[in-house]
């Protein structure tokens, strides 16, 4: 779509990130509300057809002509889509949205150089859906390829492609995880025009690249950490041979299965709903994804995944405190400052490390570990942001995690 063009280096990222939300709004696919009936429809439907009509209410007739506009090699994707569609978008999704979003999703797998490599199920569970949880449904995927393709044109295996979009991706759409966006569960048009998001925003986002390029992805989840601060959701993307992990927006340089929340999955508990991680499936399952922000909704499938993250759990306890560092301004905003950590009156430096700003995932913190003890011993923690040094005496190793929380002045 761009290619030809000649972009000034100085406004590349303006004018893309630009390109990008004129092909969001681009008013080629609509909603039900928004487009009239078809003028002919079919009397005739296949008998599987009959139970989504019948949830679909006023809105059967679009869903019957998607149906009989469909050619025959999309069929098998239109009815998986029909037959595990939720109650709401049966009854609101137009025929030419079914029909655009179906058409994407074969192009996307037919033009990725590891198509062979995707087996039909993972392609109609994890490529070819519209929607990943309980998002707004948008019209982003055509804008989502289009911006995808230069990014991974040297890529060729779905794991590689993955990673090269979570590193390029948000910087070139200028996205960044922010506690100010509008809402958790905001679909790639909100996140893209305001460009914050936090957790699921960005995990969406990355999961509906993914997809609009043929990589499979999914979220996954869990609503609450076993040491009870918060929820968090990331991304699984298939390499080829197997489900690889990454947060979004967090690519780690050594590659994907790697991240600062591994320490809390790994202590997840599957068969405990409010501890366990679920991944995100389009299929009905019987099994409902936790939608810390909207509780009630319980027709978003998922599969419990937890095995996968606790199966290297030590079973007997380390002895050690992990110690959470917490730096704030004198707002207390969150701000990313050279901390080191030594022994009351000692010099040695025990550790070191730099602490995360406010672009970091909430629950993300630098984290030292120290010796178990009672009673608890001194430590003496220096911080240094701007031109200030700052000291603080602490006293830790109680508990398994102790949160340090530091108060900075303006540097």
């Amino acid at each position: 779509m761009m290619s030809g063009l000649r972009i000034h280096p100085a406004h590349g990222r303006d004018f893309l990130r630009a390109a990008a939300m004129a092909l969001l709004w681009f008013p080629g696919v609509a909603f039900a509300q928004t487009q009239s009936p078809p003028k002919t429809v079919s009397a005739s439907v296949p008998d599987w057809l009959q139970p989504p009509l019948r949830r679909a209410g006023a809105n059967r007739v679009q869903l019957i002509d998607a149906w009989n506009r469909t050619p025959k090699e999309e069929r098998e994707g239109m009815r998986f889509l029909l037959e595990n569609m939720p109650d709401r978008d049966l009854q609101t999704l137009s025929s030419a949205y079914l029909r655009e979003q179906v058409s994407l999703g074969y192009r996307a797998l037919a033009d990725a150089p590891w198509k062979d490599a995707i087996p039909s199920a993972l392609f109609l569970n994890d490529v070819l859906p519209y929607s990943v949880l309980n998002e707004e449904r948008d019209t982003s995927r055509r804008m989502l390829r289009e911006t995808s393709l230069p990014l991974i044109a040297d890529c060729r295996t779905p794991g590689e492609a993955a990673q090269r979009l979570n590193e390029r991706l948000f910087p070139l759409l200028k996205v960044r995880y922010s506690t100010e966006r509008k809402r958790p569960d905001q679909n790639p048009t909100e996140t893209i025009e305001s460009g914050k998001a936090t957790c699921t925003g960005l995990s969406i986002l990355l999961v509906d690249a993914c997809r609009s390029v043929g990589i499979p992805a999914r979220v996954v989840g869990t609503p609450l950490w076993t040491n009870l601060r918060g929820n968090h959701t990331w991304v699984e993307f298939w390499d080829g041979t197997r489900w690889r992990f990454t947060g979004a927006a967090e690519p780690d340089p050594q590659g994907p299965d790697r991240g600062w929340f591994t320490g809390d999955a790994s202590k997840a508990l599957k068969d405990n709903p409010r501890h366990a991680i679920y991944a995100s499936s389009f299929k009905r399952t019987g099994v409902a994804f936790p939608l810390v922000w909207a509780k009630d909704i319980r027709w978003v499938n998922a599969e419990n995944v937890t095995d996968r993250y606790t199966v290297s759990v030590p079973t007997t306890d380390d002895g050690k405190t992990r110690l959470l560092v917490k730096t704030v301004d004198a707002t207390g905003k969150r701000v990313a400052a050279q901390v080191t950590l030594r022994a009351f009156g000692g010099t040695e430096t025990l550790a070191e490390g730099r602490s995360k700003g406010d672009t970091a995932d909430m629950n993300d913190y630098l984290t030292f570990e120290v010796l178990r003890v009672c009673p608890p011993r001194q430590y003496e923690i220096t911080v240094v942001f701007g031109k200030a040094t700052v000291r603080r005496t602490i006293s830790a190793g109680m508990e398994p995690e102790e949160m340090v929380v530091i108060r900075l002045g303006n540097g």
